[in-house]
C-alpha cells in the first residue's frame, strides 16, 4: 500500500511541474545543440564561447537570449564581464523546443529563473 502511495504521489509531483518536464526535454536539446560549444555545465570556453551557467547576460536579457536560439547572433556581448565576439548559428527548433532548452539553461548551473513559455518564443518570432 505504502508503495502505491509513493508511485502516485510520484506521478502527481511529475504531472503538477511544467518546468521540471520543460527542463526534462530541454536537457536533450542542450545535449544535441548546445553542449559542445557551451559545455556539459554550461562553462562555455573562455574569450571563444560565453558561459550560461552563472550568466548575468542571460539574467538580464531573457528575450535577446530567446531570438539568439532562434536567429543566430554575431553582435558582441559582455558576459559576467568578458566580451565575446563569436557566431552562433540559428537552431531550428519549435516554440517549445525553444522554451524547453531555455528553460534548462536558465534554471541549470546557479541559473534561477522564471518559465518560457511556447507563446513567449512565438511572440519574438
Amino acid at each position: 500500500m505504502f508503495g502505491a502511495f509513493i508511485a502516485l504521489s510520484s506521478f502527481l509531483t511529475k504531472q503538477n511541474d511544467p518546468l521540471k518536464e520543460s527542463m526534462e526535454r530541454g536537457s536533450n536539446l542542450y545535449a544535441a545543440h548546445c553542449q559542445s560549444c557551451h559545455m556539459a555545465e554550461g562553462a562555455g570556453i573562455p574569450s571563444v564561447f560565453p558561459p550560461l551557467a552563472k550568466s548575468d547576460y542571460l539574467e538580464k536579457n531573457v528575450e535577446a537570449s530567446i531570438l539568439i536560439v532562434l536567429n543566430g547572433g554575431s553582435e558582441p556581448m559582455t558576459v559576467n564581464g568578458v566580451e565575446y565576439n563569436g557566431m552562433m548559428t540559428a537552431l531550428d527548433l519549435t516554440d517549445q523546443e525553444v522554451a524547453d532548452v531555455m528553460n534548462y539553461i536558465k534554471n541549470s548551473w546557479g541559473n534561477k529563473a522564471p518559465m518560457v513559455k511556447p507563446q513567449d518564443v512565438r511572440n519574438l518570432r
